[in-house]
């Protein structure tokens, strides 16, 4: 619990939706977490610092698994992810602990302060050139998923994943003494996108085996139960 007055923990929608009207001109910063998250953990002291360091700054802190309806009406699928937003104007949206982007975002919509939050560098990797075609996108795309038997695109590593679902993935596999390498999504938008037009399903984790996709966690989770997951994984 904060006991800086501009840093709140968020109980419920009601509360959310009073304090976020109640100024329509003040920026403000809502971050979602949850106490699984890895990168949640650094991202707490630096979401703090910034409360501290801007009175003017609402920052309120929202865990995105109990708070679910909150997190549905931003679309937040990972976590940690930061809105700064004034009113009912989104001004940005930072996904992953980029608490260099988070910082330099605070000041620039409230002003420089050198009691500011200590800027940290990403872990992700960088993306490839902007010039990538389409064609040169799914060859590398193609060779990910054929880079071992079996691979698991998700969100984050597998010992610290970036959203529930992924974690089920990454529990699920390690349940049936599965060897496999991952690729996190989170770190390349190209082939976050284009993953899911390739093998026509919008969301993660993706499931691929033998270099073809086999589906999502609720159709691997349905191959366990009805005693298909041998023959996939392991056939």
């Amino acid at each position: 619990m904060s006991t800086l007055e501009n840093l709140i923990d968020i109980p419920n929608t009601p509360q959310f939706q009073e304090l976020l009207s109640k100024d329509l001109k003040r920026i403000s910063l809502i971050y979602f977490w949850t106490s699984w998250a890895e990168p949640c953990v650094q991202m707490n002291k630096v979401v703090e610092g910034l409360a501290k360091a801007y009175p003017k700054l609402l920052a309120l802190r929202v865990e995105a698994e109990e708070q679910a309806d909150i997190s549905d009406s931003f679309d937040i699928n990972s976590v940690p992810t930061c809105l700064v937003i004034q009113g009912h104007a989104l001004l940005s949206r930072i996904e992953g602990g980029d608490a260099t982007q988070l910082t330099e975002t605070i000041v620039k919509y409230l002003g420089s302060k050198s009691s500011a939050a200590p800027q940290s560098t990403t872990s992700q990797p960088p993306a490839p050139p902007s010039s990538e075609t389409p064609e040169q996108l799914e060859a590398r795309m193609r060779d990910i998923m054929n880079q071992s038997a079996v691979v698991l695109f998700m969100k984050g590593e597998p010992d610290a994943p970036r959203c529930g679902f992924s974690r089920t993935a990454v529990a699920l596999l390690r349940e049936k003494n599965v060897t496999f390498t991952h690729f996190d999504i989170l770190s390349d938008e190209s082939v976050r996108q284009g993953l899911k037009a390739l093998n026509d399903w919008p969301t993660f984790p993706q499931f691929i085996v033998k270099g073809e996709f086999v589906g999502g966690l609720d159709v691997v989770k349905e191959m366990k139960e009805s005693g298909e997951f041998d023959d996939v994984f392991f056939g």
